[in-house]
């Protein structure tokens, strides 16, 4: 599925990363080897099979430096390929293309990682209702475009920050006193429109929640902490379809396709951010 971010999103980022790079006297590698205004034309080739995320990257970070610079994307974000693909041809300035290659390649490279590997989970849990979900462990001034690059896999967002949804952890309860508790007062709190969800540790808890059904002051998903394959099932069992299920922690390739077996809605795994390889994309002069 082909996916776009705005460039208001991505250009912040681009522009912040080239000002590392360039640092207080610009590219003096560059300065010093290339005849000013010498014209440069390559590829970004993928070295390995993937899916492609932050191309719109390659874009910005060369026409920040060469506006007149001439950008072909051949491949859209979402997009699979294989290893040799072409994903952009670029013709700019060459003293201002190689002064942008490390940027442009370091955000597509980490983007297209965490796509790949989402993909990869999507792919394990193919044929049960579960969906894989992202989490906030994200890299600080990146969610935006690793949220992108996990929805570019096929998999669902989280929230995005602290703001948009309420997710009561076993610290909030500790100070709540309870888990019934602390799901009461973020009702009481929470506008018509804001979700809440509470992490339940054990059987015990989560028929805590359920006694709040009667209520009215259920939360609309319960996350369910390092539970083990069989509890996970009596969850289903229990909840039977009256809120959604979501399993954490202990999710990796090799448990994720018996966890989403067990009836859950939603598997959330923090490696999808913090644990992607780059993937292996490099330039080559055409």
């Amino acid at each position: 599925m082909s996916r776009k971010l705005p460039d208001l999103l991505i250009e912040p980022v681009v522009r912040r990363a080239l000002a590392e790079d360039l640092g207080r006297a610009g590219d003096v590698t560059a300065a010093a080897c290339i005849p000013e205004g010498a014209r440069m034309k390559a590829a970004f080739v993928a070295r390995k099979p993937g899916v492609l995320a932050g191309v719109d990257a390659v874009r910005l970070a060369v026409v920040a430096l060469d506006p007149k610079a001439h950008i072909d994307l051949r491949l859209e974000d979402g997009a699979a390929f294989d290893a040799g693909a072409v994903l952009a041809v670029v013709e700019a300035d060459a003293r201002a293309f190689l002064s942008a290659e490390r940027t442009a390649l370091n955000l597509v490279g980490r983007l297209s990682g965490v796509a790949t590997l989402t993909r990869t989970y999507v792919q394990a849990v193919q044929g049960t209702d579960a969906r894989i979900a992202d989490t906030r462990k994200t890299t600080p001034g990146l969610r935006a475009l690793e949220k992108h690059a996990v929805a570019c896999g096929g998999g669902m967002n989280h929230r995005f920050g602290l703001d948009d949804a309420i997710l009561i952890k076993d610290n909030h309860v500790a100070v709540c006193g309870g888990v019934a508790q602390a799901v009461r007062r973020a009702r009481a709190f929470a506008p018509h429109l804001m979700k809440v969800e509470v992490e339940v540790d054990g059987l015990d808890q989560l028929d805590q929640v359920l006694a709040l059904i009667d209520e009215g002051a259920a939360p609309d998903v319960v996350m369910l902490d390092n539970f083990s394959l069989a509890d996970l099932r009596t969850a289903v069992a229990r909840v039977a379809g009256r809120l959604v299920l979501e399993a954490s922690g202990g999710v990796d390739l090799t448990t994720v396709r018996a966890i989403a077996e067990t009836g859950v809605d939603v598997i959330s795994v923090g490696a999808l951010t913090h644990s992607a390889p780059v993937l292996d994309i490099g330039l080559d002069a055409l």
